[in-house]
């Protein structure tokens, strides 16, 4: 269990208990819509972007106390953990590591008030994990850089005001630029809904005027920084696994100690339990890799390194699908139900095995480090 200092257990509390007062009658009901009553309550209270720079409207606190959020939040509410993790450790935090004065100030402040989402844009119909076959391009042209492209299974387009892309520029450099969604030359294409209830958007780009300011990264060594940061979006994915597992667990305790059969809770009965036990080992395991990930960011110029940041991930969606799959067969028919949290919660917890890196690419990342650098030393 992670030793918390006073601030620490401060904000845990706090959080708890806004959760439990202000989300837990809304929660297992918002099937994709952005939680904007209980986003703005955060951000009424000082509690959205943690780890966002004061200057900008941010707690100013480090990534952990942000991790420490999404899994206290999500442990209620999953959906409001999803906001508070692709509003932290996404978008918004790469503007906030890449990007110039005038972006941060821009883009930053909304989002920690609670007014506005920042999306990213990485997938396109034929590049997916091969961010290498992008065709999205930035151009030179007389009236200053333009970008035109197309980005598909972009999550919140309905509620967001900008996006960050990912993009080629003219030397064929990948890189990343802030793009306002309401800018001319943007169309909004077709929206898709996954499993999960959640909206997910393709758009287009022609001839779209990018301001220099709003150049997050370009060339090939800043590039490389970039995919670095995507360790945050990793150990993020990973918290937020956590808070589903959490929840589904917490469900699953109540329920096996008030439901009856054979004359006997089926907390009694030794397989259930067996369930239980399992369930929690595999949930404190995956926290604790995600804690570690987090804490040796701090001596990394607070950039996780590869390996832990990927292993946490990969362990922590691997257990999300099977721990709330067991607490859902604890509950049986009623579990498999429509509207039930734990339906709701099998859907929205299988997008983790796709998302910030499918598993398998996940994999690859783990062993290329494995490969390179060998494994990592005791200390």
């Amino acid at each position: 269990m992670l030793a918390l200092d006073d601030e620490q257990e401060m904000l845990v509390s706090v959080l708890a208990d806004i959760a439990e007062r202000e989300f837990a009658d809304r929660a297992f009901t918002w099937e994709g819509e952005f939680p904007w009553k209980n986003v703005r309550l955060l951000a009424d209270q000082g509690l959205f972007g943690l780890n966002i720079a004061e200057a900008y409207g941010g707690g100013g606190m480090t990534e952990l106390e942000a991790i420490l959020a999404i899994e206290t939040v999500g442990t209620v509410c999953p959906d409001t953990a999803n906001a508070l993790y692709g509003q932290t450790m996404v978008a918004p935090r790469a503007i906030e590591m890449f990007g110039t004065e005038t972006a941060k100030e821009e883009y930053l402040p909304p989002v920690c008030n609670g007014e506005s989402v920042i999306a990213i844009a990485i997938s396109e119909p034929h590049a997916g994990s091969d961010v290498g076959s992008m065709n999205t391009r930035v151009e030179r042209t007389d009236a200053g850089l333009r970008i035109t492209g197309e980005k598909i299974w972009v999550s919140w387009v309905p509620d967001a005001d900008a996006a960050v892309v990912w993009t080629r520029f003219p030397d064929d450099n990948l890189g990343t630029v802030v793009v306002d969604l309401d800018a001319d030359g943007v169309e909004i294409g077709e929206h898709y809904t996954n499993m999960a209830g959640d909206t997910q958007t393709h758009f287009f780009m022609e001839d779209v005027r990018i301001p220099e300011e709003n150049v997050l990264v370009r060339g090939r060594e800043a590039f490389k920084q970039q995919l670095k940061a995507l360790n945050w979006e990793r150990v993020g994915s990973a918290a937020y696994a956590n808070a589903m597992s959490r929840c589904a667990l917490d469900h699953a305790l109540e329920y096996a100690q008030e439901r009856e059969q054979f004359d006997q809770r089926i907390a009694d009965f030794q397989g259930l339990r067996w369930k239980l036990a399992d369930a929690v080992k595999e949930l404190e395991a995956a926290r604790s890799l995600t804690y570690r990930a987090a804490i040796g960011a701090q001596s990394q110029s607070r950039v996780p390194d590869r390996l832990t940041a990927n292993v946490a991930k990969l362990y922590a969606s691997e257990t999300v699908e099977r721990v709330v799959s067991e607490a859902l067969q604890l509950f049986g028919a009623a579990g498999y139900q429509r509207e039930h949290p734990l339906e709701y919660l099998y859907r929205l917890q299988r997008g983790r095995r796709i998302a910030a890196g499918t598993d398998e690419i996940t994999k690859n990342t783990i062993a290329d480090v494995l490969l390179d650098e060998g494994l990592p030393s005791i200390a």
